[in-house]
C-alpha cells in the first residue's frame, strides 16, 4: 500500500497529544498578501516571466471537498524523501525581478521610511489584527490539526523555526494571506472556499507561497500596499501614480518569489500549477477532469499569442491592475524553474 505526505501527516497530526502548541515568540517581519489574482489592491506579477499523475491510494481517510490532487505522487515508502533546507536563505530563491524592483522601491527617495512609518500606526495595526482574530478560527494540534501540521512540515522544509499561526476565515472567495505587525507573531488566513477547492498537498502549497513573504522578508512593502488598500491609513498626498505603479510591478514580482517557496517545500511542480489551474478556473465537482498539462500547453499558447506587438501592449495593459501575475504566466514560471540547474542544486546549500 502507498501513502501520500498528507496521508503521514493526518497520521503526525492524530497522534499529537492534545494541548501541545508552538511556543510563541515575536518578530520585526511585516507582510500581507494574497493568494489568487484581483484587480484590487495587492498588486504583482512581471510582463516578462517565465506529468503524470499518480495513482491514488488503496486505503486512506479522505476529508470532505474535492479528491486528493491528480498531480501528487505517491513516495513509495512511509518514510518522507523530501528534502530539506536549514539553512536556507530568501536569497537563495528570490526571483530576479523580485530583486530588480526591490532595488527600484528603496531608490525611491523617501518611500521606504514612509512605508514604514505606516506600519508602525497603533491604529493600523490593531484594526487588522483584531479583525482577523475575533473572526476566524485558529488552527492548532487540537484545532484544524491536519492544516496545523502542513503548517508547521512547511516551515521545517523552509528553515523556518519562528512558525506563524493559522487561522481559517470564512468566505466564498478562494484567498489566502499573510500578515505581520510589529511585536506579533505572524499569521497566515485561509479562506474556507480555498480548503474545499484544494487538495492537503496544494493547501500545503499555498500555505508555503505564504511563508515565502516571511522567509523573503517582503514584510515593509506589502503590509504598506494591503493598510492603504484597505484604507486604514490615507498616503495620497504622498503617493504617485509613478511610485504605485512601481509599487504593483515589485508586488507581482515578489510574487514569483513565493510560488519559489511553494515549490520547495511540496516538490512537484505540477502540484504547484494544479493550484494555479484551480484558483483561475477549478471546480471540486470537476477536479478530476482537471489537466496539468493541458494548462501548461495553454500557458505555451499566451505566450505565443501575445508575443506580437499589439499582443505586448495588451498583455501589459492586463497585468497592469493586477495583484498577482496571470495564473498561466505563474504556471510557465514555476515549470521552468522546476527544470533548471538553480533549483536542482537547492538540495545541496
Amino acid at each position: 500500500m502507498t501513502t501520500t505526505r498528507t496521508d503521514r501527516v493526518r497520521a503526525l497530526a492524530s497522534s499529537l497529544p492534545q494541548g501541545e502548541h508552538e511556543g510563541t515568540q515575536s518578530t520585526q517581519e511585516q507582510t500581507r498578501t494574497a493568494t489568487s489574482p484581483t484587480p484590487t489592491a495587492s498588486p504583482t506579477s512581471p510582463t516578462s516571466p517565465t506529468s503524470p499523475t499518480s495513482p491514488a491510494p488503496t486505503t486512506r481517510t479522505t476529508r470532505t471537498g474535492p479528491p486528493a490532487s491528480p498531480t501528487a505522487p505517491a513516495p513509495t515508502s512511509a518514510a518522507d524523501p523530501r528534502r530539506r533546507y536549514p539553512n536556507l536563505n530568501g536569497s537563495d530563491f528570490q526571483h530576479p525581478l523580485d530583486k530588480q524592483n526591490t532595488q527600484v522601491l528603496r531608490s525611491l527617495p523617501g518611500l521606504e521610511f514612509v512605508a514604514k512609518s505606516m506600519i508602525m500606526s497603533t491604529s493600523a495595526e490593531e484594526v487588522l489584527f483584531l479583525e482577523n482574530i475575533s473572526s476566524s478560527v485558529l488552527a492548532g494540534p487540537d484545532q484544524l490539526p491536519t492544516l496545523h501540521m502542513l503548517l508547521t512540515d512547511a516551515c521545517e522544509t523552509l528553515g523556518m523555526k519562528n512558525v506563524p499561526d493559522l487561522y481559517v476565515r470564512q468566505n466564498p472567495v478562494p484567498n489566502a494571506y499573510t500578515l505581520a505587525l510589529t511585536g506579533r507573531r505572524p499569521f497566515i488566513v485561509l479562506h474556507t472556499s480555498l480548503l474545499d477547492l484544494l487538495s492537503d498537498d496544494e493547501l500545503q502549497a499555498v500555505i508555503a507561497h505564504e511563508l515565502g513573504h516571511l522567509k523573503c522578508d517582503h514584510a515593509v512593502w506589502l503590509t504598506a500596499a494591503n493598510v492603504l488598500a484597505l484604507g486604514t491609513v490615507s498616503l495620497l498626498p504622498i503617493v504617485s501614480a509613478t511610485v504605485e505603479d512601481a509599487v504593483m510591478r515589485w508586488l507581482r514580482a515578489a510574487e514569483l518569489s513565493c510560488d519559489r517557496a511553494a515549490l520547495l517545500v511540496v516538490q512537484d511542480p505540477k502540484v504547484v500549477v494544479s493550484s494555479f489551474m484551480k484558483l483561475a478556473g477549478g471546480s471540486g465537482r470537476f477536479a478530476g477532469e482537471l489537466s496539468v498539462d493541458a494548462f501548461l500547453q495553454q500557458a505555451k499558447s499566451y505566450e505565443q499569442a501575445s508575443s506580437s506587438p499589439l499582443g505586448w501592449y495588451l498583455r501589459n495593459a492586463q497585468n497592469r491592475a493586477l495583484s498577482h501575475p496571470l495564473p498561466v504566466l505563474r504556471a510557465a514560471e514555476i515549470d521552468t524553474w522546476s527544470r533548471t540547474a538553480e533549483y536542482k542544486l537547492m538540495g545541496k546549500r
